[in-house]
């Protein structure tokens, strides 16, 4: 207890660091302040249909990635996953296209010209999705709710419409700068750790649930409810491994070379991630298979039939498959996105360096894309196999909400989400000793 309040002190001391964290907290509380803001013309008291349909189920995720805002019926309801369905097409579309190859090779620029594309794309992702949530948001008021005298949409009529779809895209575009906001001047990725504040608020709402159920009705009373936290821990300390894990290339740098002989020298290591694609595999996955749903217009899955019933069921079999299959080639994507072997290879070269046994050059980015393959196929297949977990354990009894953080992409995205930010505030010394901003240390590869 004494360290722990001895490092919040030396947060305390490093400005940067203070004023960033303060950043954060700020634009968190605002983000879930947003949540509770209600849709104009909506009764919030009459909301039980909405809130009981998101209960469980792919609705039930939905809700959760949102922080509540879904069954709220709130302007933040359908959240940051248009953007990130939006930045999966404009990804997709730089691999196949060459407009935006030529964007990406030319940096800050093309870069801004990317995030505009994906902004735009954004307001018309929203735009189709906005009608399906207002239509079911329609069909689950009671009927007497449609009156003068008791409304939950006091006037359901086309400026009940124009205007909902307006603020639900208005709203959407918010949350996505506030997670910008946090991304230039907080702590970590804003839209990953927005997504992260909004499965945390719903933590609390698994537990109790998953306690008054083994309490009440399942059995097993308060034994089997601390198994389940044993468990829980032991499948946490797993996922941290998968994203820390990594293979290291010991890689020798020359002092000095005279003629072609190298003389003198000092090894380093490049360290290669098992999983080098962190949680945008399990986002991007999650993101096209909400798909089906918003095709649907947000209807529960016991009402649907055929394809689009077989991927809305969270516990299905041909659900959890195809995420699985999505998380694998997802992985191998953004991993070949995130690491370039020709640049590295390129680097070491620069530098005066090699890799002990392997000829410099294209030998060396052959055998670094080889390494990657065989080091990111078991990544890829454990983080579809933690990512469908929760499937698998509400066969034996939990309840769905809780089921959700056995694994899957409520655990991954806490996970990395958590570490990420942790690896970012290690570079301050003050978080364990003085207070005092430490400079970081990385392999100089030019």
């Amino acid at each position: 207890m004494k360290r722990f309040i001895q490092t919040i002190k030396n947060i305390y001391k490093i400005e940067e660091l203070r004023k960033r964290i303060g950043y954060t907290i700020g634009i968190v509380l605002l983000y879930r302040l947003g949540s509770y803001v209600v849709l104009p013309g909506v009764d919030p008291n009459q909301l039980a249909n909405l809130q009981n349909q998101t209960g469980s189920g792919l609705l039930g995720l939905l809700n959760m990635f949102s922080g509540g805002a879904f069954s709220n019926a709130s302007i933040f309801a359908l959240g940051i996953m248009p953007y990130i369905s939006a930045s999966i097409v404009v990804q997709l579309l730089g691999m196949a296209i060459p407009y935006f190859q030529k964007l990406q090779k030319e940096g800050e620029s093309g870069r801004k010209k990317i995030n505009q594309i994906t902004r735009y794309l954004t307001v018309l992702i929203t735009g189709f999705q906005a009608p399906g949530y207002i239509a079911n948001l329609v069909s689950q008021l009671p009927a007497s709710a449609i009156t003068p005298f008791d409304p939950a949409v006091t006037s359901p009529s086309t400026f009940f419409w124009i205007s909902s779809v307006i603020i639900l895209i208005s709203g959407t575009l918010f949350v996505m700068w506030l997670g910008e906001r946090i991304t230039d001047k907080g702590i970590g990725n804003g839209i990953s750790l927005i997504i992260m504040i909004g499965i945390i608020a719903r933590l609390p709402f698994a537990l109790f649930g998953e306690l008054v159920s083994r309490m009440e009705q399942k059995g097993g009373g308060l034994v089997i409810f601390i198994v389940e936290l044993a468990v829980l821990i032991g499948v946490i300390l797993i996922s941290i491994l998968l994203v820390q894990g990594t293979r290291k290339i010991p890689v020798q740098y020359a002092k000095r070379i005279v003629g072609n002989k190298q003389y003198g020298g000092v090894r380093q290591y490049i360290p290669l991630k098992v999983n080098a694609a962190g949680v945008m595999p399990i986002i991007f996955a999650q993101a096209i298979m909400f798909l089906p749903l918003t095709l649907a217009g947000f209807a529960e899955s016991e009402t649907l039939t055929g394809f689009a019933a077989a991927f809305t069921n969270i516990n299905g079999f041909w659900y959890n498959f195809v995420f699985a299959l999505l998380i694998v080639v997802f992985t191998y994507f953004y991993t070949a996105i995130t690491i370039n072997p020709n640049q590295m290879a390129e680097d070491m070269k620069k530098n005066n360096g090699f890799i002990p046994g392997v000829k410099p050059g294209k030998k060396t980015a052959e055998f670094i894309d080889q390494i990657m393959s065989r080091i990111t196929l078991p990544g890829s297949l454990f983080l579809a196999f933690v990512a469908i977990m929760p499937a698998l354990v509400s066969k034996i009894g939990v309840t769905g909400q809780f089921a959700q953080f056995y694994g899957g992409t409520s655990l991954l995205i806490l996970v990395g989400v958590v570490l990420e930010s942790h690896l970012l505030m290690r570079h301050y010394d003050g978080l364990t000793k003085s207070g005092r901003i430490k400079g970081r240390s990385s392999i100089s590869m030019g």
